[in-house]
């Protein structure tokens, strides 16, 4: 069952002037970038070189860029590749409140990518609900140098999904008013997302690129079976490794860290 990221992050969103300010203490790069698309605002955020390889990282729901600071920060990654952290539509710096379905999400996010890709080898990394997006977003569009995916705690399974009808007592009713902005995005697009879902064995058909499967047995947010599934389906991948943290719960974006900044820096990102 696919539920919200992190309580923490249903109001907060970190300031363009206070993250550069902390990205400037530890000697990073920073810049705050705003895209313009389809009538939407799209906004991330770029450290490390523009002549490297890309990590482009999706956080959950909800969220924001924020969730992967601690990766933008790393000096080791910042040595081997150019990091982008985007606010996914709806959340953060991105038209705040107003979510979209996979799909459009997709197509918004990869027009983006498609704008600020360098030529070299793109590997993109999506958390919770950012790992269907993931594997969305390389299913459909070809146009971009993507070799590797990486999905943490990602939600695949059709099967998982169940009907939770108070997520549209929530949405639709004056209930929704009463929940913090990202929270109320959050439920708008975890309704939409009990559609979308059925799409997802398709989509995971259609990647042909590697994968990195990354999900904690403990995970009571998002079940482990989800990313056992996606394994199963990813039938046309060049290769598909799965990793499980037997200690691990949903957030293992944070509290497996380390296991995941050396994932990242062994990616064989080559065409």
């Amino acid at each position: 069952m696919l539920q919200f990221t992190d309580a923490k992050l249903a109001q907060l969103r970190i300031s363009d002037s206070k993250a550069e300010k902390e990205f400037a203490k530890h000697h990073a790069s920073f810049k705050s970038e705003y895209y313009n698309i389809q009538n939407r605002t799209l906004h991330y955020v770029v450290t490390g070189k523009d002549s490297f390889p890309t990590l482009i990282f999706i956080h959950g729901s909800p969220g924001n860029w924020d969730v992967f600071k601690e990766y933008l920060l790393d000096s080791s990654l910042q040595q081997h590749y150019r990091m982008i952290s985007v606010d996914r539509p709806g959340f953060g710096y991105s038209d705040f409140g107003k979510a979209m379905n996979l799909d459009d999400q997709s197509s918004l996010i990869s027009e983006a990518l498609e704008h600020i890709q360098n030529g070299k080898p793109m590997c993109v990394v999506g958390y919770s609900f950012g790992g269907p997006l993931v594997i969305k977003l390389t299913a459909v569009n070809h146009n971009l140098p993507v070799t590797n995916v990486i999905t943490l705690a990602g939600a695949f399974d059709p099967s998982q999904e169940k009907s939770e009808n108070w997520l549209i007592t929530l949405d639709r009713t004056p209930l929704r008013y009463f929940l913090p902005g990202a929270t109320r995005a959050s439920n708008a697009e975890l309704l939409l997302f009990k559609h979308d879902v059925e799409e997802l064995p398709g989509d995971l058909h259609k990647v042909t690129c590697k994968v990195l499967i990354m999900h904690g047995t403990k995970d009571d947010v998002v079940p482990v079976g989800n990313s056992i599934f996606a394994y199963k389906n990813l039938t046309n991948a060049k290769n598909v490794k799965v990793v499980l943290f037997e200690d691990a719960n949903h957030y293992l974006v944070r509290k497996k860290f380390m296991n995941i900044r050396n994932a990242l820096l062994q990616l064989n990102m080559s065409f």
